[in-house]
Order: structure tokens, then sequence, then C-alpha cells
């Protein structure tokens, strides 16, 4: 096997890995791959750090059948369901955020695609979101259309989310009442109607580490810059109820091993914080160098205050 530093090296002076050395990573001695992963971290990105909180803007009743997720109709998970919020409530969430000195703020609403009356009124919440408190928004509002999606940036949003979740083999697994190739489309139209794009996907599912490597290898080739790692919080009442959570090496080894396929990326740790022994710390020291901090959709996370503990500590700049 090729030694680790020549594969850094390579990636430095502008190689892109390839899967097969990709794979090989997975079994690379993990204090040395985490290292390496973070001196490529500094190369590309320096010590910037790209810092989100979320709204739940719109909570429950999916008609999707994920099997990780506590908002699916098909699923009894006790959830506090809601239908969409108001421009004034998101408003006042936005502006408790940028007071804390957050710079992104990303609207979440539950479904497969909003409607076009829920797409009217959440449009105009950006739109008074970008107006009275001036904070970046991000969006995530399903598999939308092109259309739809100029309409989203034309309200103020910069950037739209959509997880892939897993690789395309595994996606079967996880859902079946929309594919893959349904959001490698949704993705592809956001960006074509000038929208940056945010994806990544959730860890612990039961897929393989194949199957991560080659989600990463997807995002590569839709030039996603922004990719959130998720952990999963087994929740009550979904049918991963009951998966083993991952451990605290083999969430730093997944970390570590996205930021060799995808060097000049915000990694971002997102879902699943909580269950991290050190709150992520580790992983921070192991190529990630962005976060979704604060609540989670329908779990707890870790507060703004205390992720700003962890930056200034670890030495990094949080910035756009």
């Amino acid at each position: 096997m090729e030694s680790l530093r020549n594969i850094t090296e390579s990636i430095i002076s502008g190689e892109r890995i390839s899967r097969e050395k990709a794979l090989s990573l997975v079994d690379a001695p993990l204090e040395e791959l985490c290292s390496l992963a973070d001196t490529l971290r500094k190369h590309f990105c320096g010590d910037r750090f790209d810092m989100c909180t979320i709204i739940n803007g719109k909570c429950g009743r999916c008609s999707e059948d994920c099997k990780y997720c506590a908002q699916s109709a098909s699923y009894r998970t006790n959830i506090d369901e809601h239908t969409l919020l108001s421009t004034d409530e998101i408003v006042e969430h936005a502006e408790k955020n940028a007071a804390q000195g957050v710079l992104r703020f990303s609207i979440v609403t539950s479904g497969k695609r909003l409607t076009a009356d829920e797409l009217d009124r959440v449009c105009e919440s950006i739109r008074a979101v970008r107006e009275q408190v001036g904070i970046n928004v991000c969006a995530s509002f399903g598999l939308l259309g092109e259309d739809d999606f100029r309409k989203v940036r034309a309200a103020g949003a910069s950037r739209y989310h959509c997880n892939l979740e897993t690789s395309e083999r595994f996606f079967p697994s996880v859902c079946t009442t929309h594919t893959f190739a349904e959001k490698v489309t949704a993705l592809k139209a956001a960006k074509r109607a000038g929208l940056s794009i945010c994806s990544g996907g959730i860890m612990g599912l039961g897929e393989t580490m194949t199957d991560r490597i080659d989600m990463a290898l997807t995002l590569r080739e839709l030039d996603v810059k922004s990719v959130p790692i998720n952990f999963l919080n087994p929740i009550k009442g979904t049918p991963f109820e009951h998966n083993m959570p991952l451990s605290d090496d083999e969430k730093q080894r997944i970390i570590a091993i996205f930021r060799f396929i995808l060097p000049d990326s915000f990694i971002r740790l997102a879902g699943g914080r909580g269950l991290v022994a050190d709150k992520g710390e580790g992983c921070f020291r192991s190529g990630a160098n962005a976060a979704i901090s604060g609540d989670m959709l329908t779990t707890s996370g870790i507060t703004v205050q205390s992720d700003n503990e962890i930056l200034a500590r670890l030495g990094y700049t949080v910035k756009l």
C-alpha cells in the first residue's frame, strides 16, 4: 500500500485520490490518518470554520419512509409536529442566532417537497430574515424543481441543502418513496439556479465503509463544498431504532477519509454530535472544519457557546 504521506502529498500537489486508494484508508493507522487529514484541512482551508444553525420550519407528517427519521408519518415517534412556522417566528429565531455570532441560518422543512403555497410563504420568510436580520440564509425544502429553486434564490437564500444520505447502492435499504437519482437531480437543479449546494449523509444506517466512500465520491463529482456528516441517533419507533451507534474512533476515521476525498470542502459535523464523548473535538482535529451548532431537527445538539469555546481552543476562526 502506498504510504499515507505520499497520498497526502499527491493530493496537495493537485491529484484526486482514486477510489482504490480511498478504500485503502479504511485499514490505515488511525492516528496518522487523522493527523494527515488535518494537514490537508490546513493546506486547503486554513483555519476558517463554517458554523451554521438550523430551524425546524415544518415538523412531522412526512410522506417519505426514510427509516432513520422521526418525522416520517410511517412511524410512531411521539415528536411535536407543527405546520410551517410564520415569518415572525422564523425571524425571531434568526435574530437570536445572529446575536450569538452565527453567520449562517438554515430553514429546514419536512416532506418530499413544499407545496406552491408553502414555498411562497417561506420565501417571504427568507426575504424578511435577509432584510431584518442580515444573516445568510440556507434552505432545505425537499426535492424542488429548478423554477422553485430560482424563487428561493431570488428571495435571498444563498445555499440549498439536500442530503444524499448514503451511497446509491445502499439507498433503497434506507428509503423507498424517492430515489437517490431524484436527490442528485435536485442538487443539480439548485446549482443551475445559482445556489451553492450542501449535501452529505448519515453514518450508522447499516452501510459499509465502501458505501460511505462511494457517497463521498459522488459528492466530489457534484462539486459539493458543504458536506454535513450525521451520526445516526437511533430514534425509538423508527426501523433503525436498534442500530448500534458507531464508535468514536470510527467517526474520526470517516471524517478523515472524507477529507482525503474532498480536500477543499467544509466537512460539517451535524446530527448525532451529542453521542460523541468529546462533543466532536477529535473530529475537528481529524479534518472536520464546519458544524451545525445548537439543536438539530428533533434531537438536542451542542450549544453555540460550547462550540465557540472548543473552536477557540483549537485555533479556528468562524467566518463565511
